[in-house]
């Protein structure tokens, strides 16, 4: 058994031993030995981890998937929709609040032409 083994165990050891790796099979790089490139099974980063003091010494993110120029002419048509609706929502609500104040500007003329108090305190 290596040093390398006792620190990173191969994916069959520990499988024998009734465990679960979540460590892919690593290679050692060419150019510094004892270094080993390892894929993040969560984020897909790829790492490189020093075998002797097991910190990670350098990580490149994954490169994004580009999507299609069909998928994105569907979104944006998607958002623009959507931006319409919204629109369309905002002038309706404005629509009704400028119709509630005129009728309650028409009851408040109502009562000022029949002398009526307007509830508010006179002095």
């Amino acid at each position: 058994m290596t040093h390398t083994d006792r620190v990173f165990p191969t994916f069959a050891a520990v499988e024998a031993a009734g465990g679960v790796c979540y460590i892919r099979p690593m290679a050692e790089t060419k150019d510094r030995p004892g270094v080993f490139q390892v894929n993040c099974p969560c984020c897909g980063a790829l790492l490189w981890v020093d075998g002797e003091s097991r910190a990670v010494m350098r990580s490149e993110k994954p490169k994004k998937a580009k999507g299609s120029l069909d998928d994105l002419l569907v979104k944006e048509k998607a958002r623009t929709d959507q931006f319409g609706r919204k629109f369309e929502a905002t002038f309706e609500l404005q629509r009704e609040k400028h119709a509630k104040a005129d009728e309650l500007f028409k009851k408040a003329l109502e009562k000022a032409d029949k002398g009526e108090p307007d509830g508010g305190n006179e002095t």
